[in-house]
């Protein structure tokens, strides 16, 4: 792997090699170098990834950005070197309050709700990673009252200002404390005042 060194040589490149020995006898003895140069190797890889990331080079999990390294060996036996450069971007959330009458849209996801409650939506932020946003919604129901009430000629309902003359069923609108519609309903009856006239004639 990379180098090998022979006869006082260092050969970084494969090839064939040969060197000059004295052999036992005292004449020259040829040797010849047939020689495979393998190398170690450089793997880099760029990751982006939300939150964490498993790298399986060596078994780690990483939850921030960086250059990671790790050793291995390659398919000629040499040293392998591993880097991952890693960008890690997070998942992100927030939280919103919400009252309405009787419904509630939600622009996350278009959603109707017509009960109080805690709701989720999910999209991606952008850094690509997921986003949570949660909802606390009050709903407020509007409200209905009924008046019954029984009157001599008129009455003049204090709801609206309005004075009736005849019996029937009103109804006026107004906003009840929450906020929201109250419908108020007056069920009135009228009786009216009567005259009766009487003659007499008297003696003395």
């Amino acid at each position: 792997c990379d180098s090998y060194t022979w006869n006082g040589n260092t050969y970084t490149i494969s090839g064939i090699y040969t060197g000059t020995f004295t052999a036992v006898n005292g004449c020259d003895s040829i040797h010849t170098l047939n020689l495979t140069i393998n190398y170690s190797s450089t793997v880099t890889t760029s990751v982006t990834a939300c939150d964490s990331y498993y790298w399986e080079q060596n078994n780690t999990t990483y939850t921030a950005s960086g250059t990671y390294t790790a050793m291995g060996t390659n398919a000629y036996g040499c040293a392998a070197t591993y880097v991952l450069n890693l960008t890690v971007n997070y998942s992100s959330s927030s939280t919103e309050s919400a009252s309405a009458c009787n419904s509630y849209t939600w622009t996350c996801n278009g959603v109707t709700y017509t009960a109080s409650g805690t709701y989720t939506c999910t999209y991606l932020n952008t850094a690509g990673c997921t986003h949570t946003t949660t909802l606390n919604l009050t709903i407020y129901p509007s409200t209905t009252s009924t008046q019954n009430t029984t009157a001599c000629d008129s009455y003049t309902w204090s709801c609206n200002g309005v004075t009736y003359t005849t019996s029937g069923s009103y109804t006026c609108t107004s906003v009840n404390g929450n906020g929201c519609l109250q419908t108020n309903i007056l069920n009135l009856t009228i009786n009216h005042s009567t005259t009766t006239s009487s003659n007499y004639t008297w003696c003395d």
